[in-house]
């Protein structure tokens, strides 16, 4: 029997051998092919791609089977790739659309298959609501018995015109006289020896750890935030680095340890790449972010004569900006941030290069850099805290908080409320504090941010305990 399957804007994921099965790839896979064939121009074909978990080489290879047999053609990678690769992919060969199995920052015990659309990002609303209407009618009947049509299935080497289209980004010439020391972290996932490869051939050394294939990731989650960067960070210090670079388990999102140690957040990193691109650089474009994300990109996009764009949360509102209009930049609270000069995706890569470029440009550190941001416009700081909750818990909790009647939260007034995706209450001149509940957990995730970190914790620490005793 085969157990419920939810397709989301990213595809679907699920724990190996119980939810993540070969059969169970096949259906979803199935369901993209059947899209494909009723949606896109079929004969432009399909690239798939896999990361380093478990078994992602063969079933890369089941999917391509699957694609194949709609008549469709397949370009399968020959190794595996991030998955910003694939979607470049799709867009530089033109194909129909992409395939990655991976499960991005999952923990390892998980695996997924993403789904990237023609234009190459995820998909848009309404591709998703097609494919899975397709799901249902494949979850409903079966897969037909057609053989596979391996006649249709060709070998592609997926790196070397990715990093050909990196290469043109940035000022190569202003990165080997500024002599910067970097080291990367791949967190041994797929944009292993990237990074490295790219700085390399221009010139420029880049040591790398943790760039062998684990598919236990070495023990940790392989999402590049802390407590999971600390082995960049030892890294970093050791040895002296001007700066340590993270990607995820598939290359996507990007973390950052300055050369003092200090973790630079998702927030600080979108808001020293606007600082870049839109200021020292001139590059025009609009800015977007979303709700979730400092407002400290508020400033900056005024300071640079830039519109700013606020999103709900997730990346898909990112890219279905970018594709409507000139957005030079956007990002969300979880690393991933996509520019106008690339493609409407996320790349941990290339968000490094930009700031290897930015602080070539200013001959400082990203922490000297971020100083002179909070001299300028205040200081921000940011922190999340997630609640697993009893059924009930949360929709209490932003019943609670959507009520008018509360007029205070810790010590501070509420002067305003906005509720784009959650509840989002200002607290007076000190900064805001953000509820909003999970779609698939019992999980209520609550977001703040303060001029000060003791009153950001202050006012997680007393939304939580107030939340739990709703």
């Amino acid at each position: 029997m085969i157990p419920e399957i939810a397709f989301g804007t990213d595809g679907w994921r699920g724990v190996i051998a119980e939810d993540f099965t070969f059969a169970n790839a096949r259906v979803v896979t199935h369901a993209i092919a059947r899209y494909v064939v009723l949606g896109e121009d079929a004969r432009r074909g399909v690239i798939v791609g896999y990361d380093h978990r478990y078994a992602s080489d063969r079933v890369a290879a089941a999917v391509a089977e699957v694609i194949c047999a709609s008549g469709t053609p397949v370009w399968l990678a020959d190794k595996p790739c991030p998955t910003p690769t694939i979607s470049f992919l799709v867009r530089h060969r033109q194909a129909a659309g992409g395939i990655v199995v991976t499960a991005s920052h999952n923990p390892y015990r998980w695996n997924g298959i993403k789904y990237k659309a023609s234009y190459g990002s995820s998909a848009l609303p309404s591709i998703v609501a097609q494919i899975e209407k397709e799901l249902a009618q494949v979850l409903e009947k079966g897969i037909p018995p057609l053989p596979p049509r391996k006649d249709l299935i060709h070998s592609l080497e997926p790196r070397a015109p990715y990093l050909d289209a990196l290469e043109k980004l940035v000022d190569w010439k202003r990165l080997r006289h500024a002599k910067l020391r970097f080291v990367f972290d791949p967190m041994h996932g797929a944009a292993a020896g990237l990074l490295p490869e790219l700085l390399g051939r221009n010139g420029i050394p880049c040591d790398e750890i943790r760039g062998t294939r684990d598919p236990r990731f070495g023990g940790v989650h392989p999402e590049p935030i802390e407590p999971h960067v600390a082995a960049l960070r030892q890294a970093v210090l050791g040895g002296k680095y001007d700066v340590g670079f993270c990607a995820d388990g598939d290359g996507d999102r990007i973390g950052v340890i300055d050369r003092t140690g200090a973790f630079v957040n998702p927030h600080q990193i979108l808001a020293l790449l606007v600082w870049h691109l839109a200021g020292t650089r001139n590059l025009p474009g609009d800015i977007a972010k979303t709700f979730s994300v400092t407002k400290l990109i508020d400033k900056l996009a005024a300071k640079f004569g830039r519109k700013l764009h606020e999103v709900p949360i997730g990346f898909k509102y990112i890219c279905e900006l970018m594709l409507e209009q000139n957005i030079l930049i956007g990002g969300e609270e979880s690393g991933g941030i996509g520019t106008s000069l690339y493609l409407p995706e996320r790349d941990a890569t290339v968000s490094a290069l930009f700031l290897a470029e930015l602080m070539a440009w200013h001959g400082k550190s990203l922490g000297e850099l971020l100083a002179a941001l909070h001299a300028e416009f205040g200081e921000y700081h940011y922190g999340r805290v997630d609640l697993e909750l009893k059924p009930g818990q949360k929709e209490k909790a932003i019943a609670h908080f959507s009520d008018g009647k509360v007029s205070r939260l810790v010590d501070f007034p509420v002067v305003q409320r906005e509720n784009l995706d959650g509840i989002k209450l200002y607290l007076g001149e000190v900064g805001w504090v953000m509820v909003r509940a999970s779609g698939t957990e019992n999980v209520l995730r609550i977001y703040s941010e303060t001029g000060k970190p003791e009153t950001t914790s202050r006012v997680l620490s007393s939304v939580a305990s107030l939340v739990q005793n709703l």
